[in-house]
């Protein structure tokens, strides 16, 4: 196949690439160069341009499938679509599971018919965290009013494993790894969901070359991952002393420790839904997940290569961890 990736050099778009070249497909890259711009080097063809206004360059070129690793506003996407709906047969639009309301999330098995969330002014192209979901639905509608019938909206969740620069996965493998005692969030067995983004790359591919289209939430199998399970695994892996000590969630409020970020994978009571979302369709067509420790190895490997001086963009701070431990076995009311 012929493939055309917008972006292709971070994360999801990166492991599309490695999946694709071997498999033996021919890949081309559209991107501004300014992200890995040597990554492939020699590997595969990149087309240097901004997709705001600087789609000229993808003139007279044709392609089996585009897949869009970084559309955010609809204009965009619009434009991409416009721009190759005659170069290419299929346009695929990485999504996200946050174009379901937090309302719809409040109960489990959220499933791809479940009405997307909207934004009173469509005009607005700031993404934030109120209006990425929103935005993410509208490029998903743009794609598909210029390429009726031809859009693979790819609905992820959370995506994690090697290369990812959220570190909302990659927290937990690396402080387990460090042992001692661990705070964890809430209850052990808090559901969580997840894809190892090597997973989704594999899938993407099969659905490109299966020719399919329409609406998939694609990430981990609902109900089969705990907190804890992700946790003990953890500490299989990297073979640590680490113990666990979860805290309850109004503990965990009151001292402003945030749902997602602080402790990453938990959402707290107020989308219990959000780690149940339904895949029911994507399992069927040949979705197929990895075993969860050879996620977390190869994450902890990956993870070894960064900078010792390493900013994390999620997590707790080991100091403000241990404060927590502390204030929790010296509470009053327990």
């Amino acid at each position: 196949m012929k493939l055309l990736l917008i972006g292709g050099t971070r994360f999801l778009g990166r492991a599309i690439v490695d999946a694709a070249l071997a498999a033996g497909h021919e890949v081309t890259l559209f991107n501004r160069g300014r992200s890995n711009p040597d990554l492939y080097s020699g590997q595969v063809e990149t087309l240097v341009g901004d997709r705001d206004g600087g789609l000229a360059v993808l003139n007279g070129r044709s392609f089996d499938a585009v897949i869009d690793t970084c559309g955010y506003v609809p204009r965009l996407v619009r434009d991409s679509a416009e721009k190759l709906k005659d170069a290419v047969q299929q346009y695929v639009f990485i999504s996200s599971i946050s174009v379901y309301p937090m309302a719809s999330m409040l109960e489990p098995g959220v499933a791809e018919d479940t009405a997307v969330d909207t934004m009173p002014d469509e005009s607005v192209e700031e993404v934030t965290g109120e209006t990425y979901g929103p935005l993410k639905a509208l490029c998903e509608q743009a794609a598909e009013a210029a390429m009726p019938g031809r859009v693979l909206n790819v609905r992820a969740g959370l995506i994690v494993g090697p290369y990812d620069l959220s570190d909302r996965f990659t927290y937990w493998p690396h402080r387990v790894a460090q042992g001692g005692e661990v705070l964890g969030p809430d209850a052990p067995d808090h559901p969580v969901q997840f894809i190892d983004v090597r997973d989704l790359a594999l899938w993407i591919l099969h659905m490109i070359a299966q020719g399919k289209s329409g609406d998939y939430n694609v990430t981990g199998q609902p109900g089969q991952l705990t907190m804890a399970d992700v946790l003990t695994t953890c500490r299989d892996v990297s073979g640590s002393d680490a113990t666990f000590t979860w805290a309850e969630e109004t503990f965990l409020t009151e001292n402003e420790v945030s749902a997602w970020m602080n402790l990453p994978l938990w959402v707290g009571s107020e989308a219990p839904g959000f780690n149940l979302v339904s895949c029911n369709k994507a399992f069927a067509d040949g979705l197929a997940l990895r075993p969860l420790a050879e996620t977390i190895r190869d994450t902890l490997t990956w993870a070894a290569t960064r900078p010792a001086d390493h900013e994390w963009r999620a997590g707790l701070r080991r100091e403000r961890e241990a404060e927590l431990l502390q204030k929790w076995h010296n509470r009053e009311w327990k």
